[in-house]
């Protein structure tokens, strides 16, 4: 009993990469805005102290950046489910137009799984009988036909990412008196920074201290580069 409520408490395979992917995007798309727009709004606050100046240069990069993700995910994944669907259409024809060669085929991609020949024939046929697409899909692309990439939702998840993740430096540069905005913007960028970090390396299985390092360590230095370039062109009169 309690070896059967394990297997099916177990989250499956499949289900569990698709959403674990979509969270690792998530979390990417918020630390590309975290950083961007952190950056961009220190540099303008290297140059100038208005505050008009800086939600209005916040504002650009965070809808230029949310909209750059969007488009690019969107063509990306459009791209992969093309590529999907051409997959299937062939091998939809190729069963249509070759059904023993393709029953052969899947015989011996699930004999390369470790069944024997006997086994792996009657597993293919079986398989064949009941949905012949999705066995080929599966075993032989790793596609499955009812879970397509959706190219709308890779764009609305990487629009809402980015836009929550620009939020954070575009509100700490805005919101606090002057004297305290580089402040402000500069630790909680890179406490966020952290938590983006260790949720990164958490989903992805890695070290933590090394991603921590990194997403901590190129924002600060994306935020020191462009706050000296704003300085310095701030310092020369430029606009």
């Amino acid at each position: 009993m309690t070896n059967t409520k394990a297997a099916h408490d177990e989250p499956h395979g499949a289900g569990l990469s698709s959403r674990l992917n979509w969270l690792r995007a998530a979390v990417l798309g918020a630390n590309d805005g975290i950083v961007s727009t952190a950056g961009l709004v220190v540099g303008v606050a290297g140059a100038t102290p208005q505050r008009a100046a800086l939600l209005t240069a916040g504002l650009a990069g965070l809808l230029a950046g949310s909209m750059s993700m969007a488009a690019g995910e969107y063509v990306s994944v459009s791209t992969q489910r093309d590529s999907q669907k051409a997959a299937l259409a062939v091998e939809r024809r190729e069963l249509r137009e070759q059904p023993e060669e393709e029953l052969a085929e899947l015989t011996g991609l699930l004999r390369e799984r470790g069944l024997s020949d006997d086994v792996a024939r009657e597993a293919a046929e079986q398989l064949t009988r009941r949905d012949a697409l999705r066995a080929h899909a599966s075993e032989e692309l790793g596609i499955d036909p009812d879970v397509l990439t959706d190219p709308w939702h890779a764009a609305g998840a990487s629009f809402l990412a980015f836009t929550a993740g620009a939020l954070l430096p575009l509100l700490a540069v805005v919101l606090p008196p002057q004297g305290w905005r580089l402040v402000v913007t500069v630790l909680s960028v890179l406490a966020t920074l952290a938590l983006t970090g260790w949720g990164s390396a958490r989903l992805g299985a890695a070290p933590v201290g090394r991603s921590l390092l990194r997403n901590v360590g190129g924002g600060a230095v994306a935020m020191a580069v462009t706050y000296a370039a704003g300085s310095l062109l701030g310092a020369a009169g430029v606009g």
